[in-house]
């Protein structure tokens, strides 16, 4: 995007704030009562022209100050006639053709000085102004005007859903590409671009039986597909699980959404780490329900604070989450700390939901314990599948299991079987695969010990990060993510977004920053190493020249 760009929506946000009578200070108390992530740095890079909000931060803004998104944003209107009559006054005082634009709903563009009523945050249809007419019987209607189109705008119960792994940053770099830039990506988990390919055993088996594959199977998977998957918990130590605990998804990521809607009702906590896979935060926000976070301790190796989880615990709280092995830190949790979250389980009568899709990517000789062994006692659900461990994220395939103490659970059990038949049933040919890839040979192991791709790869960028003036890193235990620190005093670091803007922008390299996985400090970032180890080389060696001389705010 450019300067341009910026300066004029920094121009229009200056102008409806002073049509308003609003302070910078004002809109934080709106953030803030929206449950929305936006600091003071953020307003002041806003206002100075540094850079443009995302898409939910835009349009709070522009409900707040009651005026147009799209004007706000500068679609609307001439940039060029913006620029050109910036060059001639030597200001960026908006020219007459961009005079304030009122919100839609507000009224011959007057509001209460100084404040913004909850009302402008309701939905309502802005560009549909409704007139009474009457029918031949006498009977009203409302009929839109005919002067003016119907905008259908977004739910807003999306307005505080997150998911910046394929969010802002993500948008900028497939800008770049269509414009012929290639890009160095460090930023998905995503191992067939990479090179790394599916057993052969499993692309055969699921050709011979494509045929056999054309109908709906039963809502919670093929019978063959569950049972290959109870005996993979049996071995895994998962008390009680039979075939008709067991359900499976399109991925992991459908049986998430699925089970935070089945449990969440508005206002009820889950604690979710920090920092997380944000597909939780955003499922469980979608749901009604409140993302509690609760911290991983970058100085014990990033296994969940028991402090900290304690202590943000309360009344409407009603489950945990965790992720073991953990996306994006690599860390592998020992008995001792699972031990520890199913005793703060047991005492507050909380639901466990353990993400362990990477179970099978654990690396120097460390074992995987899954938590629900550790918590018969318990209502656990366990979430795992195929897309990592056998390269295969496209098919589609994950699953998750409901162990433990069942019985106080038969009501949610009962939504998620309605959820699930709801659907009809997960990918077919996908299912077919389960057995064959479960009870063949685990050749992910391969790859795993010294020699192996991701083995060797992590200890390359491991090392190359690590290396680097005002980098630090955590070695990660298992699956394929770090998730380095910066040192923001070195650079003047305040919002890493911007950060991992101006490295895409400057070095053509992607990767997500920290709050992209509800990381509260603008000091980390996320790298995916994935790609061969000379692809490694050289995004280390970049990252490395941008740092030193990069200087956030005094660019």
């Amino acid at each position: 995007m450019s300067n341009i760009a910026y300066e004029l929506f920094a121009s229009r946000l200056k102008e409806s704030m002073n049509q308003q009578q609003m302070k910078p200070i004002d809109l934080l108390h709106l953030a803030e009562e929206q449950n929305l992530k936006l600091g003071k740095s953020h307003i002041s890079q806003y206002v100075n022209g540094k850079t443009m909000p995302r898409a939910e931060i835009l349009q709070f803004l522009a409900d707040a100050l009651q005026v147009d998104a799209d004007w706000l944003a500068g679609r609307t209107g001439s940039a060029q006639d913006f620029s050109s009559e910036k060059l001639n006054s030597g200001s960026t005082k908006l020219p007459t053709e961009f005079n304030f634009c009122p919100h839609p709903d507000t009224v011959n563009g007057s509001s209460a000085a100084g404040s913004v009523q909850s009302s402008a945050f309701s939905k309502r249809s802005d560009s549909v102004q409704k007139k009474s007419s009457s029918r031949q019987d006498g009977s009203d209607f409302f009929a839109p005007s005919a002067s003016q189109p119907t905008l259908f705008k977004k739910s807003s119960k999306l307005n505080n859903v997150l998911y910046d792994v394929r969010g802002p940053v993500v948008d900028e770099a497939e800008r770049m590409e269509s414009s012929g830039v290639q890009i160095l990506k460090l930023n998905i988990g995503n191992p067939a671009p990479f090179g790394f390919r599916t057993p052969d055993e499993v692309i055969y088996d699921m050709r011979q039986q494509l045929t056999e594959c054309e109908g709906y199977s039963p809502a919670k998977g093929l019978f063959a597909a569950r049972k290959a998957i109870m005996q993979y918990a049996q071995l895994k130590n998962i008390p009680n699980a039979a075939t008709e605990d067991i359900y499976t998804g399109n991925g992991v990521s459908e049986l998430i959404n699925l089970s935070m809607s089945a449990l969440l009702d508005d206002g009820d906590e889950i604690l979710i780490p920090s920092p997380d896979y944000p597909l939780w935060t955003a499922c469980a926000t979608l749901a009604g329900g409140k993302a509690v976070h609760y911290l991983c301790d970058e100085q014990a190796d990033w296994y969940p604070d028991l402090a900290d989880i304690r202590k943000k615990i309360t009344r409407r709280t009603k489950a945990i989450v965790i992720i073991n092995p953990n996306n994006s830190t690599g860390a592998l949790y020992p008995k001792e700390v699972l031990e520890g979250i199913v005793e703060i389980a047991r005492q507050h009568h909380l639901i466990i939901f353990s993400d362990e899709i990477y179970d099978r990517l654990v690396m120097d000789g460390g074992e995987h314990i899954s938590i629900a062994s550790l918590a018969p006692d318990l209502f656990c659900v366990t979430f795992s599948g195929l897309s990592k461990s056998h390269m295969i994220a496209g098919f589609r395939i994950g699953w998750m299991i409901l162990s433990g103490n069942k019985a106080i659970a038969q009501d949610y059990i009962e939504g998620i079987r309605m959820l699930s038949n709801m659907r009809l049933c997960s990918n077919v040919p996908a299912q077919s695969i389960v057995q064959t890839a479960l009870g063949g040979y685990q050749s992910v192991s391969n790859y795993l010990t010294p020699g192996g791709r991701i083995y060797e790869q992590r200890e390359c960028i491991y090392q190359a990060l690590k290396d680097i003036p005002g980098l630090s890193v955590v070695k990660p235990k298992a699956a394929f993510y770090m998730f380095p620190k910066l040192d923001v005093k070195k650079f003047h670091i305040t919002n890493d977004e911007q950060f991992a803007l101006d490295l895409l922008r400057d070095k053509k390299i992607l990767l997500i920053h920290g709050g992209g996985f509800h990381w509260e400090q603008p000091d980390h970032f996320r790298v995916v190493y994935l790609p061969r180890i000379e692809v490694l080389k050289e995004s280390a060696d970049k990252i490395a020249d941008f740092l030193s001389y990069y200087q956030q705010n005094r660019r």
